[in-house]
């Protein structure tokens, strides 16, 4: 530690003791109680400054200060630093590079600093100007998804087509556990496979679940406000997670995912570049056997492996899996027809009557379709296998329905006998091709209707006209009438003989 200076009182005390009173440098030291080298030091500082005993009477002691200890020499100016924020829009140009932009800065200044001195307090610079938040991982917290940008073929065995597979890679947070899969798309139904693989990997649940903007998803990427793909969250729900997307354009959000998208394109596609593969099972077990040795390699920050990490910090802070795995289910909002049924990819299912024009939210599974109305469940079916079917519950059916009421098979069929043996055998084809009668009686009373424009006899022509061409419909009858086509089946109008009357002169007069 470096000893205090003395005051100017105390220097001029030092300097009477030695030339007045002539002490020597020991006894100066004892009587100021300091060291001799201090003492030494003040006479020398005395003698350079060019000063002797006694001292100017007008010398005071701010002068003697300055001349006691006049400082360090007067450095040289400084060199000249760059306009970092100018460097930094330059950059941004096309073609320009930091070796350019420092040439010339050195141009401008011939003494400016050098190359690596430039590069390095750039650097500085944009790292204040922009600051990087560290992100605190806990165990068990947070799971970050996303896709790797290149892809991975497969070869069709039949065509020998090579598609390209997506690999989907995702990491936790705390431990740097990796999971990899391949998918056909990055469409919503393999997306939502993907997790539910991810899960059975980990054994478990994590808290959070990180995801980047694509559309299977977030159905509308928001920076505050994101809206997530109403089957995501359903998935969400069931594992007991929550989705919390990235921010767009902002992957530091997700740096972790980042780096294992790296090491997979590194240490998995890599790898597989020069096989061939001809089944994604085939493909999925060889990236399997890869990620299981990604995750053994020790990480030399940390000295483990990234599975010893996840075994010992997020497998006991993961939560625990549902009892059955994730059946995808798609949702769809629709609105209930006049017919109360509502339709899903080419097959129609019933719901409460009530609930016409409606609209209402429909999940559709592999197995099942469920219909909800303002957040309760309405119907519930069994998937048709088929297309243009219809499932129909009796209960949801009108018991008396307004327009129908009075209207029953027989009645139908009573009235179509009455037209005649070809509109008979018309309605009641209709109502046999339905599962329920009922769904036929629009098309039946459509038909019956069209008597009052065109005849009984044209009807019935008409009928016998859509049994030929197997029309089961109202418009289809109604276009038979308008165009004429039923003409052909009408009977002809039979030979009368002249009428024979006295006042009748007949053609024999004129002859």
């Amino acid at each position: 530690m470096p000893t205090e200076r003395l005051s100017m009182r105390r220097i001029r005390e030092l300097l009477r003791l030695r030339f007045e009173v002539g002490l020597s440098t020991r006894l100066i030291a004892t009587s100021l109680g300091i060291s001799k080298g201090a003492v030494g030091d003040y006479l020398q500082r005395v003698q350079v400054a060019g000063l002797g005993w006694p001292l100017p009477e007008d010398l005071d002691d701010t002068v003697l200060e300055r001349r006691l200890f006049p400082g360090p020499p007067p450095s040289k100016a400084p060199r000249a630093e760059p306009d970092w924020a100018a460097v930094d829009r330059e950059l941004r140009r096309k073609g320009v590079t930091r070796s350019l932009l420092w040439q010339e800065y050195r141009a401008e200044h011939p003494d400016g600093y050098g190359y690596a001195w430039f590069c390095e307090h750039y650097e500085a610079w944009k790292a204040r100007r922009s600051p990087t938040m560290r992100q605190k991982h806990l165990a068990g917290d947070k799971v970050f998804v996303d896709y790797a940008g290149d892809p991975i073929e497969l070869i069709d065995p039949e065509t020998g087509e090579a598609r390209p597979m997506k690999l989907f890679v995702a990491a936790m947070g705390a431990s740097s556990y990796v999971y990899a899969e391949a998918r056909p798309s990055e469409g919503l139904a393999d997306w939502i496979g993907c997790h539910v693989g991810l899960f059975a990997f980990l054994g478990g649940v994590p808290a959070t679940i990180v995801c980047d903007n694509l559309k299977a998803g977030v159905a509308r990427g928001d920076r505050y406000e994101p809206q997530i793909n109403r089957t995501y969250q359903d998935l969400a729900r069931h594992y007991g997670t929550a989705v919390i997307p990235a921010r767009p354009y902002k992957p530091r959000d997700k740096a972790k995912v980042e780096q294992a998208v790296l090491l997979a394109e590194r240490w998995i596609l890599a790898r597989l570049r020069n096989l061939r593969f001809f089944s994604l099972v085939e493909l999925n077990a060889a990236i399997a056997e890869l990620v299981a040795e990604l995750n053994a390699r020790v990480m030399r920050a940390y000295g483990a492996s990234r599975a010893e990490l996840f075994a010992a910090v997020d497998v006991p802070a993961l939560k625990p899996l549902p009892a059955e795995p994730y059946a995808f289910a798609e949702w769809k909002i629709c609105r209930v027809a006049l017919d109360y049924h509502v339709e899903i990819d080419g097959s129609w299912y019933s719901v409460p009557y009530r609930l016409i024009r409606e609209q209402v939210d429909v999940r559709a599974s592999e197995r099942t379709v469920e219909i909800f109305h303002k957040g309760q469940r309405v119907a519930s079916h069994a998937r048709s296998p088929g297309r243009r079917g219809h499932t129909t519950i009796p209960e949801h059916m009108p018991s008396s329905h307004r327009r129908h009421a009075e209207w029953t098979p027989a009645r139908l069929m009573a009235s179509a006998g009455k037209i005649g043996p070809a509109a008979a055998a018309l309605i009641s084809a209709i109502m046999a091709e339905r599962p329920h009668p009922e769904q036929g009686f629009r098309s039946c009373m459509g038909i019956l209707a069209l008597e009052k424009t065109y005849g009984r006899a044209r009807l019935e022509a008409a009928c016998q006209r859509a049994a030929q061409i197997k029309a089961r419909s109202a418009s289809s009858v109604r276009s038979i009438l308008q165009t004429g086509l039923d003409r052909g089946f009408l009977e002809p109008e039979p030979d009368h003989e002249p009428l024979r009357h006295g006042n009748i002169r007949g053609r024999n007069y004129f002859h």
